[in-house]
């Protein structure tokens, strides 16, 4: 009963795509950025959405992310990312639902998460090499955007690289730059619920509030009004620093280095400050030798094999109040740049996110 109805709803929705033409907009990327992108960079466009083939399905696109790492994208240079080529649509984290298919696998209906955002609109197939590219979630979980937040790449991100890199213990200090953002956020959650004394990083009085009554970090520090930071980092860490959650880069890598305990782990995630602008690499570096430190970049995708894990301890933990987050929404696929732009302005509270339509 069930596969008869899968193949007639293949069918039905196959006459529909033929009796009419949809178009999409997309953003563009226009040219490349030498430091901060501008809006001259990206340009907006109107496409027609191709006839769904076998295997394929239409995805009617609801929320898209925009995050640091897509700096890179912009580049024209060899990474672990693909670049961005002039005058094609970009791509990154996106939520939508199913509105057509030709697939035996997906419904019309469903909800899934895509790696095809900054449109309005994708066609997808389940191949692909990259874990975002297509698959089915379960709002039963939590809000459609926080897939692309705290239970999708970004918690990910903090849950492999804590546990998997840092690998703390009880009783440790964990340090957490950008610690109010979609993923640092998590981190010094996760840090707490494995018993960590927790230290976080922020750029507002209104972030470090929310890290002390809502994510419940024992200390949290305004690196922007703060007089020195290594001075303001060694007050709250009096014992040092054992495990340092990297996402600024800079001044922030310098004081860690100068802070952290024999035998102490390096998580490099992200280094947003350095991402627009040359800067030389920290000159205390030699600090790791006599430290016996560990310095460990890592890319999310290397462990997507625990993302069912992931999921049911996120969901555990959730449900028994141990994780919040906060979003930044941002409304009209025309407003994503500028969305992106302000992370490098720290203009976002948690995930900066892309509404582009309701269901």
């Amino acid at each position: 009963m069930g596969m008869a109805c899968g193949k007639e709803t293949v069918r039905i929705n196959e006459r529909e795509q033929k009796m009419s033409t949809l178009t999409s907009r997309e953003i563009q990327l226009k040219s490349r950025p030498e430091q901060l992108p501008s809006a001259e960079n990206f340009e907006l466009v109107e496409v027609p959405v191709p006839d769904l083939q076998a295997g394929e399905i239409l995805v009617k696109n609801l929320f898209m992310s925009v995050d640091p790492y897509m700096r890179g994208r912009m580049r024209d240079v060899k990474s672990y990312a693909d670049a961005w080529q002039l005058g094609e649509v970009m791509n990154g984290g996106a939520v939508g639902k199913v509105i057509a298919s030709q697939s035996p696998d997906f419904s019309v209906g469903d909800y899934v998460c895509t790696g095809l955002g900054w449109r309005e609109y994708s066609v997808s197939t389940i191949k692909g090499g990259y874990p975002q590219e297509l698959r089915k979630i379960d709002p039963a979980l939590g809000p459609l955007s926080a897939f692309i937040g705290t239970l999708g790449m970004p918690g990910m991100t903090a849950y492999t690289g804590l546990k998997k890199i840092g690998e703390p213990k009880v009783g440790e200090t964990l340090f957490v730059s950008a610690a109010s953002g979609a993923v640092g956020a998590i981190v010094c959650q996760i840090g707490k619920i494995l018993g960590c004394r927790v230290v976080g990083s922020a750029g507002s009085d209104e972030k470090v509030a929310w890290l002390k009554e809502e994510a419940g970090v024992d200390e949290a520090i305004n690196y922007k009004t703060a007089d020195d930071l290594q001075t303001a980092v060694a007050k709250a860490c009096p014992d040092g620093i054992d495990v340092y959650f990297e996402n600024v880069g800079g001044e922030h890598l310098v004081t860690a280095l100068n802070l952290m305990n024999k035998f102490g782990r390096i998580i490099l995630c992200g280094m947003i400050s350095m991402y627009n602008e040359p800067v030389p690499g920290p000159q205390n570096l030699g600090i790791a030798i006599g430290q016996h430190l560990r310095l460990q970049g890592f890319i999310v995708t290397t462990y997507w094999e625990l993302y069912p894990q992931f999921l049911k301890d996120m969901g555990q933990w959730i449900g028994e109040g141990k994780i919040k987050w906060k979003e930044t929404v941002v409304e009209g696929l025309e407003n994503a740049p500028e969305a992106f732009i302000g992370l490098f302005r720290g203009e976002n509270f948690g995930k900066m996110v892309v509404k582009l339509s309701d269901e």
